[in-house]
């Protein structure tokens, strides 16, 4: 389906015309019975629809809410009827681009498996000040990034993974080359390898690191890296049936990662960027990494295997050595890393850690105006020592269940070589409910905000 519809003055369109309860009983005295029999006030939130003197869609009354975001229209997008709607009030570029970003947002579906036909959605016709090249780059990567994570692990493997990198770099003209099995040991990703080895050498599901490369040499550097474990049943630490039950998603940052790129090269920011995805399964066999094992990492750090659960930092670790060895401007990472982020600030919140507080700022208000909230967790350094180990450099692990995904991002830290400002994002990837703009299932959490900030850093 096209991402936005142009406005058409030959077309006819329904207006969509935003009320607060002053205007309700000010200029619709004439449909007060047919108002309150719908129930409709002006409340925000809630919609009603207008008929004409022949029984036509006349217009659409909508509950004006005291500020305008990018979820004001995402419920409208899909319940309206299957009509051509347009804004009947003058907005600025900033929110007319961030309504109608909204409604196509609040469009998606996910129909892969579905025999039977989707329903006809309404369409908007965008105001002629929307910046639709935007709406487009961003609505197509939060797409990708929904479509990666609610895929299946059948379906969605390290070798898909890979592929959907391929595609997506064939697209921008980006290079992109891949390790698979053992060349992971000969290119000196040895974690990657342990993690994922226990699913065999070869085919979809053999472990993986993707490294993608696009942009002029003399333009900054930024690098992003993603956790791309495809499915995760917690190794020999096997978790229970609840656990597993949503661990397709456990590749959210590899998607979010590739959403990310895509918004960067689609709209040309000035950067030399690179894409790190260290792709795995963490699976059960008789060569699985066990509990009490140690691992050397690519920088040569020993790692202790506190619990084979926590697989994602060990891919991580690897994969961060390694973009941070040519010394980008800005390293960014996403993950879904951790539980303990999840209980401590909920599902729908982007927990964000940063080395440099500057950075951290900026990301946290670009995350306000792009009503795309992060909430910033400290590196708080004495909590180093509960990753001690006896026997090696450090644990995967705390020795406490508390700030578990404070100690997880102080583990990533260990392997970041010299000074490079770090973004590290520890999110949810999924909407456990449905919101206006956000149906249930893998979700962006952070991309928008992230591309703002490079967008203000690089581009301006």
């Amino acid at each position: 389906m096209p991402l936005f519809m142009e406005a058409n003055p030959l077309s006819a369109s329904i207006p969509l015309y935003f009320v607060n309860e002053a205007q309700v009983k000010r200029d619709y005295v004439n449909q007060a019975v047919w108002l309150e029999m719908s129930g409709f006030t002006g409340q925000a939130g809630n919609y009603c629809l207008l008929p004409s003197a022949d029984g036509e869609l006349d217009r659409v009354l909508v509950g004006k809410p005291k500020k305008f975001d990018t979820w004001t229209l995402g419920r409208l997008a899909h319940t309206l009827p299957a009509q051509k709607y347009e804004l009947a009030d003058d907005f600025s570029a900033e929110v007319a681009t961030s309504l109608c970003l909204g409604w196509v947002l609040g469009q998606y579906r996910f129909t892969r498996y579905k025999r039977t036909d989707a329903d006809a959605l309404p369409e908007l016709a965008f105001p002629k000040n929307v910046d639709q090249a935007y709406i487009t780059a961003t609505a197509e990567a939060t797409y990708l990034v929904r479509d990666l994570i609610n895929t299946p692990a059948l379906d969605m493997g390290p070798q898909h993974l890979a592929e959907a990198a391929q595609q997506l770099a064939g697209r921008f003209g980006a290079d992109c080359q891949v390790s698979v099995g053992e060349d992971l040991l000969a290119a000196n990703y040895p974690m990657v390898y342990a993690v994922g080895r226990a699913t065999g050498q070869s085919g979809a599901q053999a472990p993986r690191l993707i490294d993608m490369r696009w942009g002029e040499a003399s333009a900054p550097k930024v690098t992003l890296v993603g956790k791309g474990v495809c499915f995760d049943t917690g190794g020999l630490n096997i978790k229970n049936a609840a656990g597993m039950k949503l661990m397709k998603k456990d590749m959210g940052g590899a998607a979010q990662v590739l959403g990310l790129a895509k918004m960067i090269m689609q709209l040309a920011l000035p950067v030399q960027l690179r894409v790190l995805i260290p792709a795995v399964e963490n699976s059960i066999a008789g060569n699985a990494t066990r509990p009490a094992d140690v691992l050397t990492s690519r920088l040569g750090k020993t790692v202790e295997i506190g619990n084979t659960d926590a697989e994602g930092r060990l891919i991580l670790a690897d994969a961060l050595t390694a973009a941070s060895s040519d010394s980008p401007e800005l390293l960014i990472d996403c993950a879904t890393l951790t539980g303990a982020a999840r209980i401590a600030i909920g599902t729908e919140i982007a927990a964000l850690f940063c080395n440099d507080d500057k950075t951290a700022e900026a990301l946290l208000q670009a995350g306000l105006e792009q009503d795309d909230p992060l909430w910033r967790l400290p590196l708080h350094t004495p909590y180093r020592a509960l990753l001690e180990s006896k026997v090696a450099d450090l644990n995967n692990i705390g020795s406490t269940p508390y700030g578990g995904a404070i100690t997880a991002a102080l583990f990533l830290r260990e392997f970041i070589q010299g000074q490079t400002p770090w973004i590290h994002i520890d999110f949810m990837a999924y909407n456990t409910r449905s919101l206006p703009g956000r149906p249930e299932g893998g979700e962006a959490m952070g991309m928008r905000s992230l591309f703002s900030l490079l967008k203000t850093r690089f581009a301006t």
